[in-house]
């Protein structure tokens, strides 16, 4: 017989016949299937694949008594217990490294389509509007970028940087002895440096908020942010305050807090562009976070580590 999988996010018919091949998979892309699945089917289930944003909690853990491995498909697992799994014995992986370069080419497009005004020049052309009759909009190359989180995603973002000649700097909880960037133990300071701040720290309680009201003061008013973490990162009424008011130019946010509904705050400015947290998603990174699951799970089940623990 074939282990059973709960797969708690959003898989395309041709994922979901991918993983049958190995499981039974029992789908359940929404909290109300979950908990159904979950009452139905928990006895039976010994793999579960999530995502970061919808997670895993203690109490559906608690639920699954037959649970071996808890995997998410992407790079981030703030809301799955990870303590609590491993406290059970149960083995937690992620698809680390699948997205990276999908998601730092989405936060260098986001940057450049903020700062040059892509989307509401394109608009303007439509009506029929000149050059001659709009503002220049400014250069992105030369300019000082700050990364907040340089990880695999945030090392890729400033490599991609490098190529419009920027100057980098970062802000991690320690500098790395692995880059030439320059770094900030503040982020508010990192911000005072910056002409562009991207996001791409891991979500959850340690970062919630870190971009605040005095942040984006520091960033100033012809200041960019772009944000292709996670929406919980930035302070969505201080953004929108921000933006109001000319303290920072614009931004370019592929999550919100709000989501998946937009943020009812900056839908109607136009300094703002949005996207709907697909990052890191094309055919290619999704098809490798799928295959990367299916390794780590293959690894497990046959008694041996996955490719990407935790």
């Amino acid at each position: 017989m074939k282990p059973v999988l709960l797969a708690l996010m959003f898989l395309s018919e041709e994922h979901r016949a991918q993983m049958a091949q190995s499981f039974e998979l029992v789908y359940a892309p929404d909290a109300a299937q979950a908990a159904a699945a979950i009452a139905g089917h928990g006895a039976r289930i010994t793999v579960v694949l999530t995502i970061g944003a919808t997670g895993l909690s203690a109490a559906q853990i608690d639920a699954l008594p037959n649970i071996t491995l808890v995997c998410a498909l992407g790079a981030g697992y703030e809301n799955i217990a990870v303590a609590h799994a491993k406290a059970r014995g149960i083995v937690v992986a992620t698809g680390a490294g699948t997205n990276d370069d999908c998601v730092a080419d989405h936060a260098l497009g986001l940057l450049i389509a903020v700062v040059r005004g892509i989307p509401r020049l394109d608009q303007l052309t439509r009506q029929g509007v000149w050059r001659t009759a709009l503002p220049l909009p400014p250069n992105v190359s030369h300019k000082r970028l700050g990364i907040i989180g340089l990880g695999t995603i945030g090392k890729k973002i400033a490599q991609r940087a490098l190529g419009f000649e920027m100057q980098v700097g970062y802000h991690n909880r320690s500098a790395r002895t692995d880059v030439p960037h320059r770094y900030f133990a503040d982020v508010t300071a990192l911000a005072e440096w910056a002409d562009f701040l991207v996001v791409a720290t891991p979500g959850g309680a340690g970062t919630q908020h870190l971009v605040n009201a005095a942040v984006l003061s520091a960033l100033g008013p012809r200041g960019v942010v772009v944000n292709i973490a996670r929406g919980s990162v930035i302070d969505t009424a201080a953004l929108a305050a921000a933006l109001r008011e000319g303290r920072i130019a614009a931004a370019g946010l592929d999550v919100y807090e709000s989501e998946p509904a937009p943020p009812a705050e900056l839908i109607g400015l136009d300094n703002v562009v949005l996207t709907p947290h697909v990052a890191g998603w094309s055919p290619e990174a999704v098809q490798a976070s799928v295959d990367r699951f299916l390794e780590n799970a293959r690894r497990h089940l046959a008694g041996e580590a996955p490719v990407t623990p935790l």
